[in-house]
């Protein structure tokens, strides 16, 4: 396998602390902590409970495992069963956001007394169904309720909303983006939960917004983006919430007005704002995505109101009077000029101007697809030339970029933005955790779009990357195969460059049953395919480099891989380029390290029993380079250990030619100063230090195991004890056979290992 040199991490973070750990490791190890017990019946499912009967989890590690799962998108019915205790689990908050449930696996909230139940994003039941499983006392007292996405029509297509009237203690409701209407919808709620203070209803079928003007009193916030009420309704309604601390009447982008013309009627935004006295407590307002509103009006609006801290302005445009032309409210002068008279340092805005209204938007709108994407496009041209790593951008684009995987304008955007801020140096001050969910989400992106190029190259062009390729905890295995799935969808010399190259290290840190999967048939013709390009157009550049290392380390110790590589006219190949590129040390290394690897395979050294090759390795084995000659020795040590004389179908005075070059050249090499090669294991030394081996071929196999342990004792010593390398060792030594330099050495490894592990002394 070949060396990678592992890159320094020169940024500093506070690790996670041992509860985040715990639960991180029981929330992705559930059924293995858990004992199952069989379903009741055929509708039934397999209830869960912790194999230790005495685990208690208090409420707030409850909380958080729950939370936990539901990000995972692991909670179903079974997962739920585990909460459906109250000796083991306690919960006061719950949230089963995008949970898979029946209506038996809800009976689990059953067991808690709830004050907050995030149910958003749930499928497989009703919110009729998700109320009505809950207990007495939580009927009574929930005070929160979020179903956002989740729907209110049971199989028989009505749309059910009665159950709300029952929750009487409600003070903060989300519906938003079901079907929650006008016909009993808005007026049950308004009438039946006479403490509701928070209200979402954003993106519902409300077109009257009359109903809100009963709770005038006692509403404190309302979101109503996306809603299809025409301002000649809700402008003069809102006018009377004079409670409102918070306000929503934002707009989608690139959406056409719902009916009419947007600005007419008795009361408009513009008009609203410069009324007396409107909106007395408001403290967060967004009207983004809506134009037509003057820059004096909101000028006015905000003078009066300085106990705004928000301003939502996203892609909202102002008139100009004089010439009726349409222009960012975001960049107004007295929201960007810090020397403005009106300028507020304490003011919060969403928008396009600056940075800072950049970032605040990425903040409060990862749930809108549309607002992500033109957010994204923006920072985009904002980072294309930084200097310093900026870690609080990449943790505000990955939740929009989680919550919008299906769109295509969001994973474009996002993937180009993360590469921006991790490319070069950049990725070395950001924390792995960091760049660990944005691996994650770069294959996700790659998994959803994989016919999308540009897609694909933005992906590639972020995990090209050593920082995150040699640091970052990732599946690996996963990555690899949608980079190689990418190299053959592609014909594109950049993309193919960035593909090799990742694979390339990629394959030295898979299993080798992953890396027979990577060997198959299409990957390894399209590997060997740019292989045979270059050398048709004499090309040594970093492309073929590449392409070789990642040959040698998915045939690493994988027979099946080797074979597919010889079926498929490798060999030839290889010899081709030893030809055409003489003295190319890089090349030549890589072309013998990978040509050992089918030399460790015994079924298949009679593939390598050939004049023109054997002559070719023995020249290489004099060679000046001890890199070039250490894996032609190799080579020649396993061909040799294997065939014997009988079995030689070549000039016997060939193979004692080699065996003495072979014993020269092993003397003559001084321990170099760095790792040469890196191996999975020890096995494939272990056969040629048998009682009956042949001199030449042990003292290759006891020097190459001493300079790996010499120079990389942490890795190596322990494997060797592992594997029963002692044993190996001190048989070689005890036999009376051994030639005295081998046996040297073998004494040596073995001094090595008492100086690295003293218990082994």
């Amino acid at each position: 396998m070949e060396v990678i040199t592992m890159s320094k991490c020169e940024c500093e973070d506070s690790p996670a602390s041992l509860q985040d750990l715990c639960l991180d490791f029981i929330s992705h190890n559930l059924y293995a902590l858990c004992r199952q017990s069989p379903a009741e019946d055929k509708t039934g499912f397999a209830k869960l409970a912790f194999k230790d009967p005495d685990i208690y989890f208090h409420g707030e590690l409850s909380e958080e495992l729950l939370k936990r799962l539901s990000k995972q998108y692991a909670l179903n019915d079974a997962v739920l069963s585990l909460f459906a205790n109250s000796k083991s689990t306690r919960l006061k908050r719950a949230c089963i956001k995008n949970a898979v449930l029946s209506c038996k696996g809800l009976k689990a909230l059953s067991y808690h007394r709830l004050v907050d139940l995030d149910a958003s994003c749930v499928r497989g039941v009703t919110v009729n169904d998700i109320i009505g499983a809950l207990g007495e006392w939580t009927t009574g007292h929930l005070q929160s309720l979020n179903v956002s996405g989740t729907t209110f029509v049971n199989s028989s297509k009505f749309c059910i909303v009665i159950s709300l009237s029952m929750l009487k203690a409600l003070k903060h409701l989300n519906v938003s983006y079901t079907e929650f209407n006008n016909n009993l919808g808005l007026e049950l709620v308004v009438d039946s939960l006479k403490l509701l203070e928070s209200l979402d209803v954003s993106h519902t079928p409300i077109t009257n917004a009359a109903p809100l003007s009963k709770c005038q009193d006692r509403l404190k916030s309302l979101n109503m983006f996306q809603v299809r009420i025409p301002d000649s309704n809700l402008m003069p309604v809102i006018a009377q919430l004079t409670n409102l601390r918070q306000l929503d009447i934002s707009r989608e982008v690139l959406v056409h007005p719902f009916s009419g013309n947007q600005h007419a009627g008795k009361l408009n935004l513009s008009r609203l704002m410069m009324m007396e006295n409107v909106l007395p407590n408001i403290t967060s307002l967004d009207i983004s995505g809506r134009d037509g509103l003057v820059e004096s009006s909101l000028q006015t609006f905000l003078r009066n109101h300085p106990r705004v801290k928000f301003v939502g302005l996203l892609l909202t445009k102002s008139v100009v009077p004089e010439t009726l032309a349409m222009i960012d409210l975001c960049s107004a002068e007295f929201l960007t000029n810090e020397h403005h008279m009106d300028y507020r340092r304490d003011l919060q805005v969403t928008g396009e101007s600056n940075e800072k209204q950049v970032l605040e938007a990425l903040r409060r709108y990862s749930s809108r697809a549309n607002y992500m994407h033109k957010t994204l496009c923006t920072l985009f041209n904002m980072t294309q030339a930084l200097d310093r790593a900026r870690v609080d951008m990449i943790q505000l684009i990955l939740p929009g970029m989680a919550n919008h995987r299906q769109h295509l304008g969001v994973q474009m955007a996002a993937s180009a933005c993360l590469y921006n801020l991790s490319k070069q140096q950049l990725a070395d001050n950001v924390h792995v955790s960091a760049l660990k969910d944005m691996v994650q989400l770069t294959m996700d992106a790659m998994e959803t779009f994989p016919n999308h190029q540009q897609l694909q190259k933005n992906a590639l062009l972020t995990l090209c990357s050593d920082r995150i390729l040699q640091d970052v905890t990732f599946d690996r295995f996963r990555a690899a195969k949608l980079v190689m799935d990418c190299l053959c969808t592609f014909e594109d010399s950049s993309m193919s460059r960035m593909a090799v190259a990742i694979c390339s290290i990629l394959a030295a840190k898979i299993s080798t049953e992953q890396t027979a999967l990577l060997g198959s048939k299409p990957y390894m013709k399209k590997l060997l395919n740019i292989v045979k390009k270059k050398a048709e157009e004499i090309q040594a550049d970093v492309t073929l480099k590449f392409t070789l290392s990642a040959l040698w380390n998915l045939t690493d110790e994988s027979p099946t891989t080797c074979n597919i590589f010889l079926s498929e006219g490798g060999l030839e190949l290889l010899m081709h380029i030893l030809e055409i590129f003489p003295n190319e040390t890089a090349l030549e290394t890589k072309v013998l390290g990978l040509i050992n690897n089918i030399a460790e395979v015994r079924e298949l050294r009679h593939t390598l029993l050939r004049q023109d090759f054997i002559e070719h390795v023995k020249n290489l084995l004099s060679g000046d380079q001890i890199e070039v000659s250490y894996f032609a020795a190799g080579i020649i040590a396993h061909i040799a250990s294997d065939v014997g004389r009988e079995g030689w179908t070549l000039s016997q005075d060939l193979r004692q030619q080699l065996l003495k070059a072979l014993h020269d050249a092993i003397l003559s090499w001084e321990n170099p100063k760095g790792e040469m090669v890196a191996y999975r294991s020890f096995s494939p030394f272990f056969p040629l230090l048998g009682p009956d081996g042949i001199a030449e071929v042990q003292l290759w196999a006891v020097w190459a195991i001493q300079h790996v342990c010499t120079k990389n004792s942490v890795r190596y010593c322990p494997m060797l004890i592992r594997e029963g390398g002692v044993r190996v060792l001190k048989d070689l030594i005890a036999c009376p056979d051994t030639r005295g330099e081998v046996r040297n050495i073998a004494k040596n490894i073995l001094e090595v290992l008492k100086q690295c592990l003293p218990a082994t002394k």
